[in-house]
């Protein structure tokens, strides 16, 4: 399938449009963002920084690139797949943006599907340097850029589809990116999600609330589905980086996380919620008001 990089960029700083001159991206009031020499831009600004190097660490980003790239979560990919082009236009371009994209293994598995008579135009936001910079490494068809869910540096109702898979919906910048009748593909943790690690490494779990999902402002649901299987970890570093690309290694006891490390092999059960969300014709997003 063929990939291009996507170009309706924004400057993070006064929202014009990004034009691409060489090896930087340029806005017409005079703002450049040079692309860095693995492939990709840091458009977040220091003001929108909360920490030195906000999100993931490079540990966090290591593991979660060892374990997503061993296979493990493929039939979660292969679902968002055919989430992400079961309603698409053949013969006409797709452009699809990761919101939290991490090292890009869900683009990358995109990338890689056998649709024919379609090409996608792929961006990879992602607030983590190490992440965007682990995504460059591995793949430069995409357009991978350091940036906030919370201020997109994407211009208005410029993407078909916008996935936002175990991350944090800022559903007001989904809906202003989005183009009209454009889908939201959001993926969450089921009620069982990783049952049998969380039970070893926390002395008491929490009854799980029922989850209903609603309609957010901008957006009507189209469908929810579950993604459930049983996956099997032979071991210890295959258990050490699960636990460690989720938040569960910072929220666990030191017991508990001396009791994940003492094994040498994991059954987990991997439960997870797609749900489809289509951006209403009327939206927030329509308002003209601009959001970076």
């Amino acid at each position: 399938m063929p990939i291009n990089a996507f170009h309706a960029l924004a400057c993070p700083l006064d929202g014009e449009p990004l034009s691409r001159t060489g090896s930087a991206w340029g806005c017409p009031t005079g703002h450049n963002f040079d692309i860095a020499r693995q492939g990709y831009t840091h458009l977040l600004p220091v003001q929108n920084k909360r920490s030195r190097h906000p999100g993931d660490s490079k540990e966090m980003v290591a593991a979660r690139q060892r374990f997503l790239n061993g296979g493990f979560y493929q039939p979660i990919a292969d679902a968002v797949n055919r989430a992400v082009l079961a309603d698409a236009a053949d013969n006409q371009p797709l452009s699809c943006l990761d919101a939290g994209c991490g090292e890009g293994y869900y683009l990358r598995q995109l990338a890689a599907s056998d649709r024919e008579g379609r090409y996608l135009e792929l961006l990879g936001v992602d607030i983590s340097k190490w992440a965007v910079l682990a995504a460059a490494k591995q793949d430069k068809r995409p357009a991978w850029v350091v940036g906030t869910n919370a201020r997109l540096p994407v211009l208005p109702s410029s993407v078909d589809r916008v996935l936002c898979l175990f991350g944090f919906p800022v559903y007001a910048e989904f809906a202003r990116v989005l183009r009209a009748g454009g889908q939201l593909l959001q993926v969450d943790a089921g009620p069982e999600h990783l049952r049998e690690l969380r039970e070893i490494i926390y002395p008491v779990l929490k009854p799980e609330k029922a989850v209903v999902p609603e309609d957010p402002d901008g957006f009507t649901i189209l469908s929810t589905t579950t993604e459930r299987f049983a996956l099997a970890l032979n071991s210890p570093d295959r258990i050490a980086d699960l636990l460690a690309m989720t938040p569960h290694l910072y929220r666990a006891t030191a017991q508990g996380l001396e009791r994940a490390a003492a094994l040498n092999s994991l059954t987990v059960t991997v439960d997870v919620r797609l749900t489809c969300y289509q951006r209403n014709t009327e939206s927030p997003s329509q308002d003209g008001e601009e959001r970076i």
